[in-house]
């Protein structure tokens, strides 16, 4: 992966582990995911999620993950590494040029609320010389850390960027990249393979999901009767937001992963769990 991982390392748990076993997991305040790879094999062998009904905060975040290595079998053998991927709204994009390590507070606070105490990570996306400033949750990685020793931890929004503009590499138009969850969607615009813009909106109906979309391509100038739209994640034809979505823009149609893993479970279609199942 070409994206630069934050790596959190302790010196008396160095890992001893024969296995070829890797582990992603997916933060989210709606809830955990979790991905098992089998190296040897080729083969995703446990995609599960684990949605919660009410926002959590991240303390009952630590709870749920703390419960699910406790109860779940899968969760419970050796890894040879673990990967978490964190999915909140406490992000924003920098481009490397203009990046100063000493500033990642100034970068987050102009559009998202952080305090005095928060950690504050970065993630390099060398596929376009950009930097990734984001908050992780401490709780959470002091708890694996302690757990586990070493493991890496990346923004989602780093990996998303990174698969789509791999995906984009050649193309010789503009493409907007949507990608669902549970109240709430990324947004991905490139134009020739480059980034336009990257943000995330919170949504609790299908008309707050198609105003922020039609918003966006009219402060980018981008005609809905011509751009395509590009879904990924939680959506399918009969969703509501891909009927409101249809309603308004002339070109939509449905991502694909780039994987090349078996499964043996196969996630509920070919561009669901896009991040989560390329985090390795």
């Amino acid at each position: 992966m070409g994206i630069g991982q934050k790596l959190m390392e302790i010196a008396n748990k160095t890992k001893n582990i024969s296995t070829h076993i890797d582990l992603s997991i997916q933060i989210s305040l709606n809830g955990l995911s979790f991905c098992i790879l089998n190296r040897d094999t080729n083969t995703i062998t446990y995609l599960k999620h684990f949605k919660e009904n009410k926002k959590l905060n991240p303390f009952d975040a630590l709870d749920l993950l703390k419960h699910l290595f406790n109860t779940e079998i899968e969760l419970q053998q050796d890894f040879a590494n673990i990967h978490v991927i964190y999915i909140n709204e406490l992000a924003t994009i920098v481009p490397k040029s203009l990046f100063n390590e000493d500033l990642l507070a100034d970068y987050l606070k102009f559009n998202s609320k952080i305090l005095k105490s928060d950690f504050i990570a970065f993630d390099s996306l060398e596929i376009n010389d950009s930097v990734t400033v984001y908050v992780p949750y401490v709780n959470i990685n002091n708890y694996i850390f302690e757990t586990f020793g070493s493991f890496t931890y990346n923004h989602f929004s780093s990996i998303l960027i990174e698969k789509i503009l791999q995906i984009e590499k050649h193309a010789e138009d503009a493409k907007l990249y949507v990608h669902i969850n549970k109240e709430h969607f990324e947004l991905v615009v490139t134009d020739k393979g480059k980034l336009i813009l990257y943000n995330t909106f919170d949504y609790s109906s299908k008309e707050d999901f198609i105003y922020y979309i039609l918003f966006t391509l009219e402060q980018l100038k981008l005609n809905p009767e011509k751009i395509k739209l590009i879904l990924l994640g939680d959506v399918d034809k009969d969703s509501e937001l891909y009927t409101i979505a249809y309603k308004y823009i002339r070109h939509i149609s449905f991502g694909a992963r780039t994987d090349s893993y078996n499964y043996t479970n196969n996630p509920k279609s070919n561009y669901s769990d896009f991040v989560l199942t390329q985090s390795f």
